[in-house]
């Protein structure tokens, strides 16, 4: 089942049984999603729900302090990006869908809306708890292309004042650092300035929101993502609680 939304310049096809993705971006012709490449979490744009990046070993903790197992199967032994990406949702029309979640989130639901404007694109994404009460922390995952049909491969335009330290196993270790230089598959924070997409002399993808946490990942050869969320990977088990809304706003511009 698909949504078609179209502005004119910009169109956007989500396909609400892989995750409510976007399975493809297009502006002036130009396809800004990366097209499936045989596995879940390596094209489109797709949310991340109820919880955004890794959790070790999938291990979660209730109010009470009971511990329940998380699905590990497609990154062991580690829970991968919640169950958004990986299930299908309910069509409400005009880019709006729902996902009521399983178990062990069974009573709680996201919402995510997708609207084109002119040469924009905003995305909001809501999680309500309901009657669970387990953590939760919501992101986004673009996949940008490297590279357009014309033009130079995509650059990278992102400063902030703090990252993550990864432990032995890639996960945060809860301490934050200088940032290292390029090429990242990091978490930040304190983010300066609007980060951007940016292919010379052909486009550039500005990335709007007032999310306090940002994973960047440019390790890959045929994309690059530039991914807001309201807490880190691994959030619960490092203390930090992240909001239940976050919206984006994607901003095309002509170079």
């Amino acid at each position: 089942m698909f949504q078609n939304l179209d502005s004119g310049e910009l169109s956007v096809l989500i396909d609400l049984n892989q995750g409510a993705r976007i399975a493809s971006l297009q502006w002036r012709e130009l396809e800004f999603s990366v097209p499936f490449r045989g596995g879940l979490f390596n094209w489109g744009w797709y949310s991340m729900a109820p919880w955004a990046g890794r959790i070790r070993n999938g291990l979660i903790k209730d109010s009470s302090g009971k511990e329940l197992q998380l699905p590990t199967v497609f990154d062991p032994p580690n829970a991968l990006h919640g169950f958004g990406v990986i299930e299908s949702w309910e069509d409400l029309g005009g880019g709006r869908s729902r996902l009521r979640l399983p178990e062990p989130y069974s009573g709680a639901v996201v919402e995510q809306n997708i609207e084109v404007l002119d040469n924009a694109l905003r995305w909001s994404l809501e999680y309500d708890a309901g009657s669970c009460d387990l953590p939760a922390w919501i992101g986004m995952h673009p996949w940008f292309p490297r590279d357009l049909d014309r033009g130079g491969s995509a650059e990278i335009e992102f400063h902030a004042k703090k990252m993550f330290a990864k432990d032995d196993y890639g996960l945060p270790s809860g301490k934050l650092i200088a940032p290292t230089p390029q090429p990242w598959d990091d978490c930040f924070t304190e983010v300066e300035g609007v980060p951007a997409v940016v292919w010379e002399d052909v486009m550039r993808v500005s990335i709007e929101s007032d999310a306090p946490y940002w994973v960047v990942y440019n390790e890959d050869s045929e994309g690059v993502c530039i991914e807001p969320q309201t807490a880190p990977p691994d959030a619960a088990n490092l203390g930090i609680s992240g909001e239940h809304y976050l919206e984006t706003l994607f901003v095309f511009d002509a170079l």
